[in-house]
């Protein structure tokens, strides 16, 4: 027989076993008997028996579910997806920041051209709807299609080169748009800062856009005038991206080897019109502005009779869009300004001595071409730059001869006479 202190540690481990907590509480809530204990009998009882491990501690410290292992591991994917969009798109960011030109591809992919697109995509879309316009119409008064040629930057933009040689009407004429993206080196930052004090002077470079339409006719017949136009936006932008500074310029000219003053009221009054629909004080400012820049000083002589000429309009004159309304009924008003003009010439009669002269005054032309002209030499200057496009303007034929002095009393002197002395035709 065991003592009676051993039958009440063996009773007490029985009943350890039978009330041991289960391992969910939901277990225990649902448990609503005791397990009965099998009453033994005294000699039943192995005289070395083994204590049973304490339950309590198991329900102390469970094992390790293997749940949250596999959560882990679930979430390891999402968090690496998270990190890697986080890293695509902060790269991103920064190569929209410092390309305009891929912003504006995007742009123009995804919503086209309206009026709340950036005024860059909007000139853009202007001058090359022009440009179609006056190619078809000058395609009509000569008889004779212009060869098309569309070009690509790789640094951002390209053109479309529209040129005629040798037509019936025309020696030579183009009709260029030009869209081009790129960065300013701080030389150049420099001198544009006279003109702009928005510009940032302690950076090496700035991206910049520029969008024109140029254009040049040189006609066969010396009694009718060459014309020149050009206008254009300019912009720069800051190392986000966000426009730094913007402004226009542009104009348009008339350069005769005879001089017609019907020729040169009509071509006046035309320009005047367009200006005085913004600003009454265009048109003597920007005439002005055109006699002194179209001038060979190197003779003392203004390229031809004038017109309007302008440069670095921005906020400090009017808002934007106003601006881009002058601009825009410029341009507008070049056909009607013109083509009466070539219908009256172009099939005039005229002499092989006054085709002489035509030549000799075509030398003057590319003479402020290539030494005065800021839009060739910023062409010419600019990486990547498309140099036939630039020198589109010059004639097909010129003439230079030594000491050429017009005879006295003759319509080439009194051509010479305007030319130094320039006139007010409106």
């Amino acid at each position: 027989m065991l003592p009676r202190s051993s039958l009440r540690i063996a009773r007490a481990l029985e009943l350890s076993a039978s009330y041991a907590p289960r391992q969910s509480l939901r277990a225990n809530c649902l448990r609503t008997r005791q397990i009965p204990v099998q009453r033994r009998c005294m000699g039943e009882y192995p005289r070395n028996y083994k204590i049973k491990p304490d339950p309590m501690e198991e329900w102390r410290n469970p094992p390790p579910s293997k749940w949250p292992n596999r959560i882990r591991l679930l979430m390891l994917p999402f968090l690496g997806a998270i990190i890697y969009s986080m890293w695509t798109e902060s790269d991103s960011l920064k190569t929209e920041t410092h390309s305009i030109a891929q912003k504006d591809a995007l742009l123009k992919r995804e919503n086209g051209v309206s009026e709340k697109s950036p005024m860059r995509l909007r000139m853009e879309q202007f001058i090359k709807q022009r440009q179609k316009q006056i190619v078809s119409e000058l395609e009509k008064v000569d008889g004779t299609k212009f060869k098309i040629d569309t070009w690509q930057r790789p640094e951002g933009g390209g053109g479309i080169t529209c040129v005629l040689q040798d037509g019936k009407v025309f020696e030579k004429g183009g009709v260029n748009t030009s869209v081009v993206y790129g960065r300013l080196p701080r030389a150049a930052i420099q001198k544009m800062r006279v003109n702009h004090k928005a510009l940032d002077i302690d950076v090496d470079s700035l991206e910049f856009f520029a969008a024109g339409l140029s254009m040049v006719l040189h006609p066969h017949n010396p009694n009718a005038p060459t014309v020149h136009l050009n206008y254009r936006y300019f912009e720069t932008s800051d190392e986000f991206g966000n426009t730094n500074t913007w402004w226009y310029g542009g104009g348009c000219d008339l350069t005769p080897s005879y001089l017609y003053d019907e020729d040169a009221i009509h071509f006046h009054s035309e320009i005047k019109q367009a200006c005085d629909k913004h600003d009454k004080a265009y048109y003597p400012r920007f005439k002005k502005w055109c006699d002194e820049y179209f001038n060979n000083k190197h003779r003392g002589e203004t390229r031809g009779v004038g017109g309007i000429f302008f440069d670095d309009l921005d906020e400090t004159q009017k808002d934007q869009e106003q601006l881009f309304s002058f601009v825009q009924d410029c341009l507008s008003a070049f056909l009607p300004s013109y083509l009466p003009i070539i219908n009256r010439r172009k099939d005039m009669p005229f002499t092989e001595a006054q085709k002489h002269w035509q030549q000799i005054r075509r030398g003057r032309y590319v003479e402020f071409n290539l030494v005065h002209d800021r839009g060739t030499a910023f062409g010419l200057n600019t990486p990547g730059a498309r140099v036939e496009s630039i020198l589109m303007s010059l004639p097909l034929t010129s003439r230079w001869e030594y000491m050429h002095v017009p005879e006295k009393g003759s319509r080439e002197e009194r051509l010479i006479d305007v030319l130094k002395n320039p006139k007010e035709w409106v």
